[in-house]
């Protein structure tokens, strides 16, 4: 699991993003906010064949998950119910359309998280 800490020495908001393969959107988005003071991030995939299959201890770890699209809430409440007590899950809505890494997605990941970022 890669988490990228950007401040030390006081207390984080843990974002965990999700997509359905851990190949373009979620590690794109854990790529361009590692840097980001004030927050550690880190990447999963909700399909048991993602880079990066989600684990309940990711969850435990995140105070918020962000989820790409509907479709990945709605998988993430049915695979891992027991472990989202007290979880707050956000939807960006957007869908599987870039490449990772892609100037657009960047500037679409930018605007829909800025509001969950301290």
């Amino acid at each position: 699991m890669a988490r990228h800490s950007s401040t030390f020495g006081k207390e984080m908001k843990r974002i965990l993003f999700l997509c359905s393969q851990n190949k373009l959107r979620s590690p794109t988005a854990e790529t361009i906010f590692s840097e980001r003071n004030g927050i550690e991030v880190d990447s999963a995939g909700l399909n048991n064949d993602a880079e990066v299959t989600l684990s309940p201890e990711q969850i435990e770890w995140a105070d918020l998950i962000i989820v790409m699209e509907s479709t990945h809430r709605n998988r993430l409440n049915k695979k891992f119910r027991k472990y989202l007590a007290g979880k707050r899950i956000a939807v960006l809505g957007i869908p599987d359309d870039y490449d990772y890494m892609d100037p657009d997605l960047i500037r679409l990941l930018q605007v829909r998280c800025e509001r969950y970022f301290p």
